[in-house]
């Protein structure tokens, strides 16, 4: 039995590929900013006439905020009290299991064509 010779791709073909899981690797980090889909943006809850009391800090956390340069309540509140926002939409929950199963079955359907190419070469139709 002859041993099995994968095919070898050119040069160009690996700049290719590269390039484009440059492009996909960036959009998939990019994408979701750009569309608005990002979560856990923070809200701040503002506080009228804060001090450190009122923003739950005591002495110690009071002398580290003074040490980044906050040196009154009302320069830290906004930082203190934003909170994450959890809420999403259902668009968007849709969208991503589209996108995820979409992908999932085209990574079936090339996987299975390359599988069958690999058996073909090796051990003939």
């Amino acid at each position: 039995m002859t041993r099995y010779q994968a095919p070898v791709q050119g040069k160009v073909g690996q700049v290719i590929d590269v390039i484009v899981l440059l492009i996909m690797a960036i959009g998939a980090l990019y994408i979701p900013l750009w569309m608005g889909m990002a979560g856990s943006s923070k809200v701040p809850q503002p506080v009228t006439d804060p001090t450190w009391e009122s923003l739950g800090q005591n002495a110690v956390m009071v002398e580290q905020w003074q040490k980044l340069g906050f040196a009154d309540a009302a320069s830290a509140s906004e930082m203190i009290t934003a909170r994450f926002d959890y809420s999403f939409s259902i668009g968007a929950l849709v969208a991503m299991i589209v996108v995820i199963v979409g992908y999932y079955a085209i990574l079936l359907r090339f996987s299975e064509k390359e599988y069958r190419e690999v058996i073909a070469e090796k051990f003939g139709e």
